[in-house]
């Protein structure tokens, strides 16, 4: 049922063979590619087709040997079935790195920036990306698609703005499987988001949870993922598991009680 709260997702993580074939024709060091106000010119992905289902025999590395998505099993296409997405934090923000290394995944429009441009140009790659795959599902952290601001004012107006954006690029036959909130990243969510014993957090928490159910809603989501990645006490050394979870059962209740008031159901 669309609008399904759910606390643990599965997602596809699509992890790109287009990466490693588009050119690197402007990286952070080169605006070869990039016109004088900042936008890209010409595809993210040159060269790479409409990736198209083509048989198990086929030698093409850029088309589907078993994933057919028009193909009806059992009533219900094979699409429907599965449900793949493009989640971009995997896609578009991650770089490879690891505790023990340097960063390894270099994206050629990315400018070094987290700035409303770059955000704005992610974006624009996604769509590409999703279009090119043949999927028509994509999902997101808030603060994967936009920077985060000097206040939450600021913050949310910068949200609004790529969404805005994200709504004309998906049109009406892509939509998210899932949004949901980054409450890990930031240093204030240390001792986590829902289960913080400190109020201001605890607040800040629900008021990003607030505005990421409503531009997933807006965006015509079909679910809102609640990722506890970071809630607990840092130790065993302070915490305390009743009241963690008394703080996580309240914040979960007025989240459900919101998405009955904005009709995300």
């Amino acid at each position: 049922m669309a609008g399904k709260i759910s606390y643990i997702f599965l997602c596809m993580n699509v992890i790109p063979l287009l990466a490693a074939a588009a050119s690197q024709a402007c990286s952070a060091q080169s605006a070869a590619k990039c016109s004088q106000t900042g936008e890209w010119n010409g595809e993210f992905f040159p060269g790479i087709p409409k990736i198209k289902y083509e048989g198990p025999y086929t030698k093409n590395k850029f088309a589907y040997k078993w994933y057919n998505a028009e193909e009806v099993i059992l009533g219900k296409k094979m699409k429907d079935w599965l449900r793949f997405s493009v989640a971009f934090w995997h896609t578009f923000r991650g770089t490879g790195v690891d505790p023990f290394g340097a960063p390894t995944k270099f994206w050629p429009w990315e400018d070094g920036t987290n700035s409303i441009a770059i955000a704005k140009r992610r974006m624009r790659a996604n769509f590409e990306f999703i279009n090119k795959l043949g999927v028509d599902r994509w999902c997101f952290h808030d603060r994967d698609i936009a920077p985060e601001g000097k206040t939450l004012q600021e913050t949310n107006s910068n949200l609004d703005e790529v969404v805005k954006l994200a709504k004309t690029l998906q049109g009406n036959n892509i939509r998210p499987l899932w949004g949901t909130a980054q409450l890990f990243m930031h240093p204030r969510y240390m001792h986590g988001a829902a289960t913080s014993s400190e109020l201001g957090v605890y607040v800040y928490a629900a008021a990003q949870v607030k505005k990421a159910m409503e531009v997933t809603h807006y965006l015509g989501g079909e679910n809102y993922v609640f990722w506890g990645g970071r809630e607990g006490y840092q130790t065993l050394l302070n915490t305390d598991m009743e009241f963690e979870l008394d703080h996580m059962a309240k914040f979960l209740e007025a989240a459900a009680a919101y998405k009955r008031k904005i009709g995300f159901t």
